[in-house]
């Protein structure tokens, strides 16, 4: 199997979070995340069967669903076994950090108005039953694809909604314990609104979705 493709994300500082966002969004505050490279895409469903050993189960390039955390992280920790580098899943920061593509203040990883996605119809106004083939829209200024559409992605932290008022200004790296993982991103089932930079969301670690995925990050 060859190694998941990734893009350099260069250290930085960023604001994070959004004032015009709910509670979990605020306060805004700058943070600095070191260097790390994100996967262009979403693991997809060819990626996951190779690690499970089996055919792929559906479009082989649709993203994997259905998968937990603790699936996600047992997918990083058999990627970094195998190919001698380490693979994880990214943390909330880094994830906005690279979501952002060093642009300040933008809503949306397209820009500030929702309606600008050049797929908009398609991705939010009922059409879409599913999620698509990853890559089919222009990659963020980063270079990295879907980030803001077809399904939620796993991030490593535990959830808080309160964290942004204590988080360190240095690559933070969510609470101690928990109940709930952290989720970035859009998906296919849900709102718009799901689908800022900034927007959170959070399930139980062991529950498995059909708009959940993830991509990894190494580094």
């Amino acid at each position: 199997m060859s190694p998941p493709v990734t893009a350099p994300i260069p250290e930085g500082e960023f604001l994070m979070g959004c004032e015009q966002g709910r509670d979990e969004e605020k306060p805004v505050h700058r943070v600095w995340v070191d260097a790390f490279e994100m996967g262009v895409h979403q693991v997809r469903n060819r990626d996951y069967a190779e690690f499970l050993g089996v055919r792929p189960q559906g479009h082989p390039d649709h993203p994997v669903t259905s998968v937990s955390w603790f699936d996600a992280v047992a997918y990083c920790a058999w990627l970094t076994e195998i190919h001698g580098r380490r693979y994880r899943l990214p943390t909330e920061a880094e994830w906005e950090r690279a979501a952002r593509g060093g642009r300040e203040g933008e809503l949306f990883v397209w820009g500030a108005d929702p309606q600008s996605h050049p797929n908009y119809a398609l991705r939010w106004t009922g059409a879409v039953k599913g999620p698509r083939p990853v890559g089919e829209e222009p990659p963020n200024p980063f270079g990295i694809f879907d980030l803001g559409e077809n399904v939620h992605e796993w991030c490593s932290d535990w959830y808080s909604k309160d964290y942004y008022a204590i988080s360190p200004a240095r690559n933070p790296q969510g609470p101690d314990t928990g109940d709930r993982r952290a989720s970035r991103g859009g998906s296919w089932r849900h709102h718009i609104k799901v689908t800022r930079i900034a927007a959170r969301s959070s399930i139980p670690p062991a529950f498995q979705y059909a708009d959940y995925g993830f991509r990894v990050v190494g580094g």
